[in-house]
């Protein structure tokens, strides 16, 4: 199969997602469960068939296009978005597993292939990512996210209801390996000039709310030395979070949430809250910023005489994905003349929730500009298809052994 007649059906596909859940402004709503999403996977099902791939649902809502009913390689990503965001995160991988099954027929080899549009990978919705293969996969508990709400009041079990999903679905099963390519994110395949990146683990957050109290009284009355200023003790604690993230080797730490009150312009602030975001590949090195994060909450409080408490929000533990996986991907860049590199995940994927089920991998491609969860986001056509060719090269090749 050509080139351009790869690209060209590649090309076809985007065009038929890309106008759901359009926005005015170019970006793209597609949230979890939705009845967008909904639209994401009925056009994924009918692409499918043309395929002659057969469908299944199961009990979560996550869509399956196979072209085997016994053990097969899984090839998935999802369909939603974050609000007004691209239109390439997700959908990429789950066109890059159509590419791979089309490949595999043009050219006659009999692979064994699962594709996967995964449901509500994004948390924008109910504050929960990987909802669709969490439950699956048994890494969530469907008891545990029943309650969450959308901005609209809706619970997950609700949600679940009407549509008929089950929040008690049957783990997954037949899955000889799990593969994902995906927009890497970040800017670090297009600022070496490479094409693709073999995913070597997934950082994992730990997400805490920090509050800070102080006391709001008048901005002119009050001496500087006698303040007890929460906004200022927060910005230097950012700052502290910021260093943090610097120190600690193979770590980001990024406060992305402020809330201050009374937030007018003649009080000092009474209580500023902070949202901070910990991730790292390796669990000691979590463990280890939570200490210095709580560490600076002590000095500052001490020193601004105001009070600072934290609450947890999350806690994840980073994933590492198969080596001998890794390896034979970046074989298959190599055999195809595709510049690549190891790489880690810094953004957490569907991916995560397979490495204890079966051998896992990832392909990241680049995103211009390394701009995601934007309506800039934007990646080559060319890329998601060379993607594809990575993993149809990397099984044709499995499927020997």
């Amino acid at each position: 199969m050509s080139n351009s007649t790869l690209e060209q059906y590649c090309s076809h596909l985007f065009e038929l997602f890309q106008p759901v859940g359009a926005l005015e402004n170019g970006g793209v709503t597609r949230l979890g469960y939705s009845d967008v999403e909904d639209e994401m996977h009925r056009i994924f099902q009918s692409e499918a068939r043309a395929l002659g791939l057969s469908i299944q649902v199961d009990e979560a809502g996550n869509c399956f296009a196979s072209n085997t009913e016994g053990d097969a390689y899984l090839i998935g990503s999802h369909l939603d978005s974050v609000v007004e965001g691209g239109r390439y995160d997700g959908v990429a991988g789950v066109i890059a597993g159509l590419l791979t099954a089309r490949l595999a027929r043009e050219e006659g080899v009999k692979l064994p292939l699962r594709i996967a549009a995964w449901r509500c990978e994004e948390s924008s919705r109910f504050g929960c990512a990987t909802i669709g293969s969490g439950l699956v996969t048994g890494h969530l508990n469907g008891a545990d996210i029943a309650g969450l709400k959308d901005k609209e009041g809706r619970s997950v079990q609700e949600v679940f209801q009407a549509k008929g999903f089950s929040l008690h679905p049957a783990r997954i099963q037949h899955v000889k390996q799990y593969l994902e390519l995906h927009i890497e994110q970040g800017k670090v395949l297009e600022s070496k000039q490479l094409t693709a990146g073999i995913v070597t683990g997934i950082v994992a957050p730990h997400r805490w709310m920090v509050r800070i109290e102080g006391m709001a009284e008048h901005s002119g009355a009050t001496p500087m030395d006698l303040r007890e200023d929460a906004l200022a003790a927060a910005s230097e604690l950012i700052l502290a979070i910021e260093d943090i993230g610097r120190r600690e080797e193979d770590s980001v730490a990024t406060v992305g949430i402020i809330h201050n009150e009374p937030n007018v312009m003649n009080v000092i602030p009474g209580v500023t809250e902070i949202g901070v975001d910990l991730r790292s590949l390796k669990q000691e090195h979590l463990e280890h910023m939570d200490e210095l994060l709580e560490e600076a909450m002590k000095r500052i409080s001490e020193e601004r005489h105001v009070t600072i408490t934290r609450t947890l929000r999350s806690k994840g533990t980073p994933v590492q994905l198969d080596k001998t996986v890794e390896d034979g991907l970046m074989a298959a860049a190599e055999k195809l003349g595709i510049p690549a590199q190891y790489m880690p995940s810094g953004a957490g994927h569907d991916a995560m929730e397979f490495p204890d089920l079966c051998p896992t991998g990832m392909v990241f491609i680049p995103c211009e500009k390394g701009i995601s969860h934007n309506r800039l986001e934007k990646a080559s056509l060319a890329d998601v298809c060379k993607g594809a060719e990575v993993l149809y090269t990397y099984l044709k090749g499995e499927e020997k052994c």
